[in-house]
């Protein structure tokens, strides 16, 4: 196995000079360096075939003792020092202080054809940032992240990628529904993969310690790297990378919502600075169409990151990073005009989204109303929003009785027929909106972004439940299925349908607590 290690976070930016691996403060550092721990018996249960060639891999490579050692966290590669970030955060709309990769250590970056990658370990042991956790991670919760990155990728979705899945041998206590009553589980370790993992929080936590120097070198930094199109490093730059980090994150919730992802835990130290999909805890996908629903546990009464919030919360995600920079841009009108500007962007770029899983275009006569209407029928007869767009595209312009009447096999309601009379109305103005505004290839363009296959909650627990029996085959089965989320995949119908009556409260299959 041979990679071609190109590191520069830790190479360029201030190191924590502290070598012993304890719980700490870590002030005047942007990382420090940690070793992952040596977990017992490793055991490879599924690598991506398109990352290890995105790494300058192949797939012989996973059959050798060093693929294993090295990703499982036994073994450092040659000539690299692994370290985890420091960094802080707002969680749940509270400052939290020094957060830092508390389960998280880089191993190195790598740089295959001109594309450079981070690749961290999830799970390999405790680092000075774990504070009063172990810094593991369980199969449950990596069998979900391993998962939903790629799942979210071929969905077209901004996303950090995953190489491997490994068992550690270990067992980890943990309490999965924080009511008192922790059990041992299987371990596991998923290898991540992302050109960068910085994150909000990696700036917040130098400007809250006032650490102005280091706050310019880590911005110097990600601008040079990664948006190197800005130019010199100057105010303007720094004032475009908003614009862009903000933008890019934008488009990321917008693509959310289009697929009904919800995130769950929209904390600042969870949000890439590359508007990319990061940390897969207690994530879910909306089956009845509900705005105000969230998949975590521990948010349940507030339901901050609903799935109707998340834009919201993102902007005011991005409010906070710009306060971050602040310290280094003394022209602060300019910025927030940038900023109100991406919130006015959002809400037309939002019907934009909406338009085009109608198959409508931009001119369509009154969009709005068209839009809102939907959402709230979608709401009241507890559709299923994934197959309802997706069985939306062969629909011929004509509000029958018995296309109504289908619908209501895509409900979860008990009381639909309380709602035909408005869905034949609203079918009727969307008839007459087709005729006058349909987009060319409508069947093709719909299911071009309205998937059908989605990782449902219940389905990443059938994979969880078997492979804690020891049968990996479910997890291979649906990695498979959704690398083509928008194809027919005619011998894979089972997964396109309304989740079963058995996991609407089964844990893990419906609501999760952020336990891994």
């Amino acid at each position: 196995m041979k990679l071609v290690i190109n590191d520069t976070f830790h190479k360029e930016l201030p190191v924590d000079p502290i070598q012993e691996n304890y719980v700490r403060q870590v002030p005047n550092a942007c990382m420090s360096y940690v070793n992952p721990t040596v977990c017992k018996e490793p055991k490879i249960i599924h690598t991506s075939d398109e990352m290890l060639e995105n790494l300058g891999l192949q797939k012989e490579d996973t059959q050798s003792q060093g693929f294993l050692h090295v990703f499982s966290g036994n073994e450092i590669y040659p000539g690299t020092r692994p370290y985890a970030m420091c960094y802080g955060g707002h969680q749940f709309g509270s400052w939290a202080g020094q957060l830092g990769d508390g389960r998280a250590i880089n191993l190195f970056e790598v740089n295959h054809n001109n594309k450079q990658w981070a690749v961290q370990l999830k799970g390999a042991g405790k680092t000075p940032y774990s504070r009063t956790a172990d810094g593991l991670a369980v199969l449950r919760s990596s069998v979900r992240e391993y998962l939903c990155s790629e799942a979210m990728y071929h969905l077209d979705v901004p996303t950090t990628r995953a190489l491997s899945l490994v068992l550690s041998g270990d067992k980890v206590l943990r309490d999965v529904l924080y009511n008192g009553n922790p059990a041992y589980e299987n371990g596991a370790i998923v290898c991540r993969v992302a050109p960068s993992f910085i994150r909000f929080g990696n700036f917040q936590i130098l400007t809250a310690r006032k650490e102005l120097d280091n706050l310019k070198k880590l911005a110097d930094y990600t601008i040079t790297h990664f948006y190197p199109h800005l130019g010199a490093v100057n105010e303007t730059a720094y004032i475009n990378f908003i614009k862009e980090v903000a933008e890019r994150t934008m488009q990321m919730i917008i693509n959310w919502e289009r697929v009904g992802f919800v995130h769950g835990v929209m904390n600042t130290d969870n949000m890439s600075i590359l508007g990319l999909t990061i940390d897969y805890g207690p994530y879910g996908w909306l089956e009845d169409y509900n705005p105000g629903w969230t998949p975590n546990t521990t948010d349940a009464e507030q339901a901050r990151y609903a799935y109707g919030k998340q834009g919201y919360i993102a902007l005011w995600n991005i409010y906070q990073l710009a306060n971050a920079i602040v310290p280094l841009i003394k022209d602060t009108k300019r910025l927030e005009d940038v900023l109100k500007k991406i919130q006015d962007d959002y809400h037309s770029d939002r019907q934009t989204m909406m338009l085009s899983k109608l198959g409508l275009n931009e001119q369509t006569e009154n969009a709005e109303a068209i839009i809102e209407d939907l959402e709230q029928l979608l709401y009241d007869s507890e559709m299923d929003m994934t197959l309802f767009f997706r069985n939306l595209s062969s629909f011929d312009g004509i509000a029958s009785d018995a296309y109504i009447s289908a619908l209501e096999e895509l409900s979860y309601s008990q009381t639909f027929d309380t709602y035909r009379k408005n869905w034949t109305a609203w079918f009727t103005t969307y008839s007459h909106s087709l005729r006058k505004h349909q987009v060319e290839n409508k069947m093709q363009q719909m299911n071009a972004v309205n998937p059908k296959y989605v990782l449902r909650n219940y389905m990443a627990q059938l994979a969880i439940d078997a492979a804690n029996e020891g049968d990996y085959s479910v997890i291979d089965e649906l990695y498979l299925l959704l690398k083509e989320p928008y194809s027919e995949q005619p011998g894979k119908q089972k997964w396109f349908a309304k989740r079963p009556d058995w996991a609407k409260n089964k844990i893990g299959s419906s609501q999760l607590s952020c336990s891994s």
